[in-house]
C-alpha cells in the first residue's frame, strides 16, 4: 500500500512471547470474553456429530464422499449420475426430487455422501439401492417417501423399499425420515457389515427395517436414537447378526390391527446376538422377543402399556469391548428422540482439513460455486504453510479451526508484496459474500527486519467480499498486516471482528470496508523508533460510505515508546479524492505510545479533511489535546456497531453473542 519507513523494530519477538503477552492481556481486560468465542456465542445443544460411530466407525471407518467434490443437485438426473460415478461425491440434495418411473432405484456407488440440505431434501417414489461390493456410503437428513402402492400392505408385489443394500459393508445411514415405502422402508440384506443406523425416523409403514435374508452370521450393526412411530412390525427385525447394538431408541403409535404374531418391536432371529440398552417402548406388543437359537441382553429400557414377549436369554455380547459411545437415560429417549430425529435444519456439510482433504485450498476448492448453504471446513490443530483464496464464487463458507485456542491452528505465509503486489503478499484471501472464520490465526511472517526491500507490505488477511465475520481469531504481520477493502471504490463490504487479536506497525488496519472491530486487542509493535513506529489505521473510505472502520470496547497495547504511534493516517489509493477516510475509536483503552497528536497526514492529503474521531476512550494515550478531534454524545448515539454494518439487508452478526 505504502512505501516503508526506513526506520524498522529492530527484532520481531516470537510468536510464543506474543501470546503470552496476549493471554496476561486478556486476563487484564475485563471485557468478557476477549479472545474467547466459546463462552462468547449461545452454542446450541446439538445431538449429532459430523462423524460416524458405532459399528460403521471401525475397521477403517466410514467417511463417504469425504476428498471428493461437493456438489448440490435438484433433479433426478443429476442425483443419478453423482451417485453412480466411480470418484467421491459429497451430494447435497436440495427440495424434492421426484423418482420417475415410480419406484425406480437411484444406484449409490461406493464413496457417497448423500445429504438433505437443511431438513428439504426429499427423495420422492423412489429408492437409494446399494449393489454387492459397495462401501463406504453416508445417506444423512433426506426424507425418502411415498412409494406405497394402495392395496399392497405387505409388499409383496413392489419390492419399493426406501433403502436396500446387499452385501455392502461400511454404510452409515442418520438423520433421516422414512415414511410410507412400497416394501421395507430399510432392508439390509446378504452379509452387509459394519453399519451404524442412527437419529432416524420410520413412520406410517408396515414392514420397517428388516436385517438378514442370509445363512451366514456376519453383519454387526449399531442402532441407536431412532422412533419408530406407526410401524407394525421389523422395528427391526434381525436375521442372523453377528452383533446387534440396540439403544436408545423410541417404539410408540404402533399399528394395532389386532395381529397377534405380525406386530412386534424388536426381534432376535436365526443366531444373532443382539444387545439391547435403554429404549422406551410405548403401547408395544412383544417390544423384544427372540428365537431360540439366539441370543438377546436387555438392560435399562422402560416398558409403558406394552403387552406380549420380552425375552431375554444368553450372553451376547459386550458393545463396549468394539467402542466407546454414550447411553442416554431411558426415561429421557422420548423427549431427545422426538426432538433429534429425523432431517435437522442445522445439520449441513463439513470437510474436514487434513482428514478429508489434504489443505485448506482443496476443500475451498471443494465447495460448489454459487454454494446456497454453509459449508464449514473444519481445520485441525496444526500451523499450514500455504496460502488460501476463497473466490467470489464460493460464499457461504466457515473457516473454522478445530483446537482449544486459535495459537492451535494456524495459515501463515511469508510473501512481501515485492514478490507479489500488495494483493498478492496476502496469506490468506477472502472475495466471497458471507464468509466466517474463527478459532485461527492467520499469519505472515515475512521478517521485515531481515532484509531491505522497496515492497514490505506482507498482508496476513484481505477481504473484499460483504459480510465477512472473524470471531477469535489472530491477525500477525508487520506493515499492512489486515486489509479490508471491497470490490471497487463506491461498492460498500462489511467486515465484523470480534473478540481477537491484530498485531503490527505500519498501516496495519487499512481499506475501505465498513469494518468493526469490538472486544479486541490491537498491539502495536516497535520498530526501534523513539518518534515514529508506524500507524494503527489506514482507511480509504469511500466518500459516499458514512461508516469506515469503528474500533469499540477494545484495547490498543504497545511496547514502543511513548509518543512514538499514530492512530492513523487517510490513504487516498492512487491519489483517488473521493476516498475519505473514516476512522472513530471509541470507548478504547489507549498506550502511552500513543501521540497526543495522533491523526497525521499522508501522501499530501491531510488529516483535517478526513473524518477521524474517538469518543469516551481512556488509558495514558488517550489524554486530550486540540489535535484529537472528539465525538459529540448525539452524534455518538448513531454511530454505533449496529449502524455500520446493517446496511440495507439488516445484517446483524452481533446479534445472540
Amino acid at each position: 500500500m505504502t512505501q516503508h519507513l526506513h526506520s524498522k523494530r529492530l527484532q520481531r519477538p516470537g510468536y510464543g512471547t506474543v501470546l503470552a503477552a496476549v493471554l496476561g492481556l486478556v486476563a487484564a481486560l475485563s471485557l468478557g470474553a476477549i479472545g474467547q468465542a466459546k463462552a462468547a456465542e449461545k452454542t446450541p445443544v446439538d445431538r449429532w456429530s459430523d462423524r460416524a460411530h458405532g459399528f460403521a466407525s471401525l475397521a477403517g471407518g466410514t467417511t463417504g464422499g469425504a476428498g471428493g467434490n461437493v456438489v448440490t443437485v435438484t433433479d433426478q438426473a443429476a442425483l443419478a449420475t453423482y451417485a453412480a460415478a466411480e470418484e467421491p461425491y459429497v451430494i447435497r440434495v436440495s427440495g424434492a426430487i421426484a423418482v420417475e418411473p415410480f419406484g425406480s432405484d437411484i444406484v449409490v456407488a461406493s464413496n457417497k455422501t448423500i445429504i438433505g440440505v437443511g431438513d428439504t431434501g426429499e427423495i420422492v417414489h423412489g429408492e437409494l439401492h446399494l449393489n454387492p461390493g459397495t462401501h463406504n456410503v453416508i445417506i444423512r437428513n433426506l426424507t425418502i417417501r411415498d412409494s406405497y402402492v394402495e392395496g399392497d400392505w405387505d409388499g409383496k408385489t413392489t419390492d419399493f423399499d426406501a433403502i436396500q443394500m446387499d452385501t455392502a459393508d461400511h454404510v452409515w445411514i442418520d438423520h433421516n425420515r422414512f415414511t410410507h415405502m412400497g416394501d421395507g422402508l430399510l432392508d439390509i440384506r446378504k452379509d452387509s457389515r459394519y453399519i451404524t443406523v442412527s437419529y432416524n425416523q420410520f413412520t406410517n409403514h408396515n414392514k420397517a427395517f428388516g436385517i438378514g435374508w442370509t445363512t451366514n452370521v456376519l453383519t454387526e450393526m449399531t442402532i441407536d436414537h431412532n422412533w419408530f412411530r406407526g410401524t407394525k412390525q421389523r422395528n427391526p427385525s434381525a436375521d442372523n447378526l453377528a452383533y446387534a447394538h440396540l439403544y436408545n431408541n423410541y417404539l410408540s403409535s404402533q399399528v394395532a390391527d389386532g395381529d397377534p404374531v405380525w406386530t412386534y418391536g424388536n426381534w432376535a432371529r436365526g443366531r444373532t446376538k443382539m444387545v439391547i440398552e435403554n429404549s422406551y417402548y410405548d403401547g408395544v406388543q412383544h417390544p423384544y422377543q427372540a428365537d431360540a437359537t439366539a441370543e438377546l441382553v436387555q438392560r435399562g429400557s422402560i416398558l409403558k402399556n406394552t403387552t406380549g414377549r420380552t425375552d431375554a436369554w444368553g450372553t451376547a455380547f459386550d458393545p463396549r469391548s468394539f467402542y466407546a459411545y454414550r447411553l442416554d437415560p431411558a426415561a429421557a429417549v422420548p423427549s431427545l428422540v422426538s426432538r433429534f430425529s429425523g432431517p435437522q435444519k442445522r445439520i449441513g456439510v463439513t470437510l474436514h482439513v487434513p482428514a478429508d482433504y489434504p489443505t485448506v485450498q482443496a476443500a475451498v476448492d471443494a465447495v460448489p460455486d454459487g454454494n446456497a448453504v454453509p459449508v464449514t471446513i473444519a481445520v485441525a490443530p496444526g500451523t499450514y504453510r500455504a496460502k488460501v483464496f476463497i473466490p467470489a464464487t464460493k460464499p457461504r463458507i466457515v473457516l473454522q479451526g478445530t483446537g482449544h485456542d486459535r495459537s492451535d491452528t494456524v495459515i501463515v505465509y511469508d510473501t512481501p508484496a515485492e514478490y507479489g503486489g500488495s494483493t498478492g503478499s496476502a496469506t490468506v484471501r477472502i472475495a466471497a459474500n458471507d464468509v466466517t472464520a474463527r478459532h485461527l490465526t492467520f499469519s505472515n511472517d515475512f521478517d521485515e527486519a531481515a532484509v531491505e526491500l522497496k515492497g514490505e507490505q506482507a498482508l496476513a488477511m484481505k477481504t473484499t467480499g460483504d459480510r465477512i465475520v472473524f470471531e477469535d481469531t489472530a491477525f500477525l504481520g508487520n506493515q499492512d498486516t489486515l486489509m479490508t477493502d471491497s470490490p471497487k471504490l463506491d461498492v460498500i463490504s462489511r467486515v465484523y471482528i470480534r473478540d481477537s487479536y491484530i498485531e503490527g506497525d505500519v498501516d496495519f488496519v487499512y481499506g475501505r470496508a465498513t469494518t468493526v472491530i469490538e472486544r479486541s486487542v490491537i498491539r502495536a509493535l516497535s520498530r526501534g523508533s523513539d518518534t515514529n513506529n508506524g500507524y494503527i489505521t489506514a482507511a480509504s473510505t469511500w466518500t459516499g460510505n458514512p461508516y469506515g472502520f469503528l474500533i469499540t470496547r477494545s484495547k490498543v497495547v504497545s511496547d514502543a515508546p511513548a509518543q512514538s504511534f499514530h492512530l492513523g493516517r487517510p490513504w487516498h489509493p492512487g491519489g483517488e479524492p473521493a476516498a475519505v477516510a473514516q476512522v472513530l475509536i471509541r470507548d478504547t483503552e489507549l498506550p502511552a505510545a500513543v501521540k497526543s497528536s495522533p491523526w497525521t497526514d499522508m501522501s499530501g492529503f491531510s488529516w483535517k479533511d478526513a473524518r477521524f474521531a474517538e469518543y469516551r476512550n481512556s488509558g495514558p494515550g488517550a489524554a486530550p489535546s486540540a489535535d484529537r478531534p472528539q465525538l459529540a454524545a448525539a452524534d455518538a448515539r448513531n454511530h454505533t456497531v449496529a449502524n455500520y454494518l446493517k446496511g440495507s439487508d439488516g445484517w446483524a452478526p452481533y446479534a445472540g453473542r
